[in-house]
């Protein structure tokens, strides 16, 4: 990356720094973010070139990375924070199809295809972006059976999780199974097991997930509530606990 790039974009990342309050890592060998995200745990050199390809940024809550439509410019590892990716029907309907966590290149299917994106891609949290342009992304892929391998892993889980998504959303006879399936797929993602249950970090507004199972924000306020009063779950500020969960799979159906 010429030199002059990569001081315009570490100017705009300090800044980023002093106001959303976490730290900057643009190396990504000495990264304490790094886990078991796709290409987190490249070998060193292999990491060290990719390093080398990416502009890094951080986005304030809100931002949108790319849009529906949108012709593809790269791709977008996330490093540190959140992002929900929605489509949107011709009579304005707005569906959240998947919540992105770090560790995951974002816009990887249409850098590889070349189509235009099928999703808009919108930042939950402040959040480290470290972007890399499709053409650069495509020649490193070419030369590392690594990454390539990572790319295709990728790509694999996110038809698993869509196929089950549908299963989930379409096959499921009621709203109560809906988001008994939605929790219970966030436990299997991001779960961590308590003395109280499991804790689930839920950074999404009611609306968000009436967007996620095709109900109404009424109807998701309702059904957080009766889960609650039957202590299946509680909730903690941002923080969902499961305290039941062979109850919420029985909810959530097969």
């Amino acid at each position: 990356m010429p030199a002059a790039s990569r001081h315009a974009q570490t100017v705009c990342v300090i800044r980023g720094i002093q106001r959303y309050g976490f730290d900057l890592f643009e190396d990504c060998l000495t990264c304490s973010w790094r886990g078991e995200g796709f290409f987190c745990q490249l070998p060193a050199q292999v990491l060290k070139d990719f390093d080398a390809l990416t502009f890094t940024n951080i986005y304030p809550k809100g931002a949108i990375l790319f849009s529906e439509g949108e012709a593809t410019r790269g791709v977008f590892q996330l490093c540190h924070g959140s992002v929900k990716l929605s489509m949107s029907s011709e009579d304005g309907k707005t569906l959240i199809t998947r919540i992105v966590e770090q560790g995951e290149a974002l816009g990887l299917s249409s850098a590889i295809s070349g189509n235009p994106s099928r999703v808009t891609a919108e930042t939950l949290v402040p959040s480290q972006v470290n972007f890399v342009r499709r053409e650069d992304f495509l020649r490193f892929l070419n030369t590392s059976i690594a990454a390539s391998a990572n790319a295709l892993r990728q790509l694999s889980i996110e038809c698993e999780a869509g196929a089950n998504r549908v299963k989930a959303m379409e096959l499921s006879p009621s709203a109560t199974g809906k988001l008994a399936g939605l929790l219970l797929s966030w436990c299997e993602d991001r779960g961590r097991s308590t003395d109280d249950g499991i804790r689930v970090q839920v950074l999404m507004t009611h609306d968000d997930i009436s967007h996620l199972i095709n109900t109404s924000r009424e109807t998701v306020t309702r059904l957080f509530r009766d889960l609650r009063d039957e202590r299946l779950i509680s909730v903690k500020g941002s923080n969902v606990i499961i305290h039941d969960r062979p109850r919420l799979e029985r909810l959530a159906g097969p």
